[in-house]
C-alpha cells in the first residue's frame, strides 16, 4: 500500500491528504502508541488496513487483528494499565460487543493514555443500526472528543493521549461514516519513541474490580470525571466562532454542515464548536445559553447536546429558547447534510434562501432514472453456490437463520436465504431458539470471520443443549465485506507474520460436534446439494447439530492470484444454438456475469464480469453453458 508508505515517513512538516481513518492510522505514530488492537468494521476498516502494512516497519510496536471487540478491548485494556498507551478500534455494533470490559476498564482506570476510536454509521451505510456511541461515554463516565474532519482526526487523537494521562481513563474518540471517509490536506508532525517494555506494578486493589474494590473505585470515577469536566472548561477543543444574536452548538461532522449552511444563507450566528462532549464543559454551555435568546443544538442522531443544554437551562434557570430534535426542526435518524441543516436554519430564523430548492427538485426529477444497482454477491463468490444448494435441497421451505457478513445479501431474491439476524453470531444462537419452537427446518449460515469472532460459544451451547441445527460455514479465507482482513483462520496476523491457522473442522469437533463435514463449493453443485439433504437428515434424526463447512476462497482473492501468475481458466460461454431460453440460470442463480440478449431472449455472459467460477454449467439443465480451453 503506497499510502501505508507515505504514512511512516518522519517528515514533520509534510502535508498530504489523507483520509481520516488514515490520519488517525498516522496520528498512532506520532502519539508513541505501543500496541493496537481491533476487529474490523466499515466505516474504521482503514485504520487497520493501514497498521498492519505499517506494524512490520515500526519498532516497538505491536498491531493485531483480535478475534472479537471484546477480546481487542482487553488486549489493548491490559496494555494501558501495564503503562504503554494503547488504542483498541471498532465500529459503533462493535462498542457494543466490548460493551463489557469497556465498564470495568473505567473503573480501574489507566496508567497510560488509551484511546477507543469507535467509528458510528449515520444512514446505516454499512451497520445495522444507527447506534450513537455518545451514550457509552455518559454511561461510562468517560471522556469523548469527536473530530469534524481528517486534520482534527490527528490532531485531536494527540490530544486525546494527553487527556487520558491527566485523569487515568480511556477516551472514546467518536468518529462517524462522513468524517471516516473525507479527505482533507493533513500535515505531518515528529515521530514519538515507544517502550520496548515495561515493567508491570501489582495492584489487586485497583485492577481486580471485585464488589468491595468496585465500591472504592466508583467515587473514585465520579471524582475523575469532575477532574475532566474541568479540563474541558478551558480546552481549546470547544470554542465558539462568529458573532449574531442566534446561537448554534454543534459538534463533529454536523459543524461543517453549519458553517456550510450559514454561509449560503447568510445567516449571523455565534456557534459553539464541542470538540470534548462529554464531560459537557458545564460552564461554557450555560454562558453561552445565558448570550441568546434563541440556542439552536445541530447534532445526528439522539439528542445528545439538546439534552445537556435543556438540564442546564433548567438547572440554572436560564431563560433562553433551544431548538432542535425535540421541536421536530431536526430528524433523529440518518445522515444530515448541508441542505438539512440549510432548510432548518431557514425556517428558524425567518430567512429567504438564496437557493431554490424546489427548483433543484423539479430539475433533478427531470433527470431519467439511473438503473437500480441493488448490493449484490459478486460474481464468482462461492457463497452463491452454496446459497444455490442450499434452498435446492430445503426447496425453501426451511428457516435460514443469517449473520454478519457478504453473505447477509442472500436476503435478496432468488436465493431467499436470510430469515432472521440480530448481530453477529446469531445465526446459531437464534437457530437454537427456533429449533425449540419450531418442527421446521434449520439451516443456518455464518461466514468464518464471525464464526472465530461471535460464533464459537453458541455452537457450544448448541452442543450442550443438543439443539437440531444444522450450521453451514461460509469459509472464504479471509473477513471479506470489511476489506480483506486476516482472522484466526487465515494463519496470518495483523504484523504480517504467517502462523498455523486454527481449522474451523477442528474447533467444532473439539467443541463437541459429531457431525461436521468440509466441501467444495464449486467441484459439483448436485453433490453439494446431496450434502445439505444429509446434514438436514441426520440433524434432524439425532437431534443434534450439525456441521458443514463449504471451504472456498472469495472470488476476489482467486482473481487476485490469477493476475499474480497468469493462468487463467478457459473463459465460460452460452451456446446460443442449444439454450431454449428457459431463464434458469437468470432466474435461479442470479449471477450478476450473466444476462439477457435482448434480441433473442437467452442467457449470455459478461466476459468482464465473469470470475470463471463455472456454478452456471451445474445449473443449466440443457448443457448450454460450456467452456473454452483453459489459457
Amino acid at each position: 500500500m503506497a499510502k501505508a508508505k507515505e504514512l511512516l515517513e518522519d517528515s514533520p512538516g509534510k502535508k498530504i491528504l489523507l483520509l481520516a481513518n488514515e490520519a488517525i492510522a498516522r496520528g498512532v505514530l506520532e502519539a508513541g502508541v505501543r500496541l493496537v488492537a481491533l476487529y474490523p468494521g466499515t466505516p474504521s476498516s482503514e485504520i487497520g488496513n493501514n497498521l498492519t502494512f505499517m506494524a512490520p516497519h515500526i519498532s516497538d510496536f505491536y498491531f493485531e487483528f483480535s478475534a472479537n471487540e471484546k477480546v481487542a478491548l482487553e488486549v489493548a485494556g491490559a496494555a494501558a494499565v501495564a503503562g504503554v498507551r494503547s488504542m483498541m478500534v471498532c465500529k459503533g455494533p462493535g462498542l457494543n460487543v466490548a460493551a463489557d470490559p469497556f465498564f470495568s476498564l473505567a473503573y480501574v482506570g489507566v496508567r497510560a493514555g488509551m484511546v477507543i476510536v469507535v467509528a458510528d454509521d449515520p444512514s446505516m451505510w454499512s451497520s445495522q443500526n444507527e447506534n450513537d456511541s455518545r451514550y457509552y461515554a455518559l454511561m461510562g463516565n468517560t471522556l469523548m472528543m469527536e473530530p469534524a474532519d481528517p486534520i482534527e482526526a490527528k490532531s485531536m487523537l494527540l490530544d486525546a493521549y494527553e487527556l487520558s494521562e491527566k485523569v487515568g481513563l480511556p477516551v472514546l474518540f467518536r468518529t462517524t461514516t462522513r468524517v471516516n471517509h473525507t479527505r482533507a490536506p493533513v500535515e505531518f508532525g515528529p515521530i514519538r519513541s515507544r517502550p520496548k517494555t515495561v515493567e508491570f506494578t501489582k495492584d489487586p486493589l485497583r485492577f481486580v474490580p471485585v464488589p468491595a474494590v468496585a465500591r472504592k473505585r466508583h467515587p473514585w470515577l465520579l471524582k475523575q470525571i469532575e477532574t475532566a469536566r474541568e479540563l474541558s472548561e478551558k480546552s481549546p477543543l470547544n470554542f465558539t466562532l462568529g458573532k449574531g444574536d442566534l446561537g448554534i452548538v454543534t459538534s463533529g461532522v454536523s459543524y461543517n454542515y453549519v458553517l456550510e449552511a450559514l454561509d449560503v444563507l447568510g445567516v449571523k450566528a455565534e456557534v459553539l464548536k464541542l470538540g470534548i462532549t462529554h464531560p459537557i464543559p458545564e460552564r461554557m454551555l450555560s454562558d453561552f445559553l445565558r448570550k441568546h435568546k434563541t440556542v439552536v443544538v445541530v447534532e445526528e442522531l439522539e439528542p445528545f447536546l439538546e439534552t445537556h443544554a435543556r438540564r442546564l437551562a433548567q438547572l440554572h434557570e436560564i431563560s433562553v429558547k433551544i431548538i432542535g430534535k425535540e421541536q421536530g426542526q431536526f430528524p433523529r435518524v440518518y445522515e444530515y447534510s448541508t441542505r438539512i441543516v440549510a432548510e432548518a436554519l431557514c425556517k428558524i430564523a425567518n430567512c429567504n434562501t438564496p437557493i431554490n430548492w424546489s427548483e433543484i427538485d423539479e430539475k433533478v426529477a427531470e433527470l431519467p432514472e439511473l438503473p437500480p444497482r441493488p448490493p449484490l454477491l459478486c460474481a464468482g463468490c462461492p457463497h452463491r453456490a452454496t446459497y444455490f444448494a442450499i434452498r435446492t435441497a430445503t426447496r425453501g421451505k426451511a428457516i435460514y437463520p443469517s449473520d454478519i457478513g457478504c453473505y447477509t445479501l442472500s436476503i435478496a431474491p432468488p436465493l431467499e436465504t436470510a430469515d432472521i439476524l440480530f448481530d453477529m453470531g446469531s445465526s446459531i444462537t437464534t437457530a437454537c431458539g427456533l429449533a425449540e419452537v419450531t418442527d421446521q427446518d434449520i439451516v443456518a449460515t455464518i461466514g468464518d470471520s464471525t464464526f472465530f469472532a461471535s460464533g464459537l460459544a453458541g455452537l457450544a451451547s448448541a452442543v450442550y443443549n443438543q439443539h437440531r441445527i444444522c450450521l453451514v460455514v461460509l469459509d472464504n479465507r479471509t473477513t471479506a465485506m470489511t476489506g480483506h482482513q486476516p482472522h484466526p483462520g487465515t494463519g496470518l496476523t495483523g504484523m504480517q507474520k504467517q502462523v498455523p491457522p486454527l481449522d474451523i473442522g477442528d474447533a467444532c469437533r473439539g467443541l463437541g460436534v459429531k457431525y461436521v463435514k468440509t466441501v467444495e463449493p464449486f467441484e459439483s453443485i448436485a453433490g453439494l446439494v446431496a450434502e445439505v439433504r444429509e446434514m438436514v437428515k441426520w440433524a434432524r434424526e439425532n437431534h443434534s447439530p450439525a456441521v458443514l463447512i463449504s471451504k472456498e476462497p472469495c472470488a476476489l482473492l482467486t482473481a487476485a492470484d490469477r493476475r499474480k501468475t497468469g493462468e487463467f481458466p478457459g473463459r465460460y460461454y452460452v451456446d446460443q444454438d442449444v439454450c431454449n431460453a428457459c431463464k434458469r440460470c437468470l432466474n435461479r442463480l442470479s449471477c450478476p456475469a450473466m444476462y439477457m440478449n435482448p434480441d433473442t431472449e437467452k442467457a449470455m455472459i459478461d466476459e468482464a464480469l465473469c470470475n470463471l467460477c463455472g456454478t452456471c454449467v451445474s445449473v443449466c439443465p440443457q448443457g448450454a453453458i460450456k467452456q473454452e480451453g483453459a489459457k
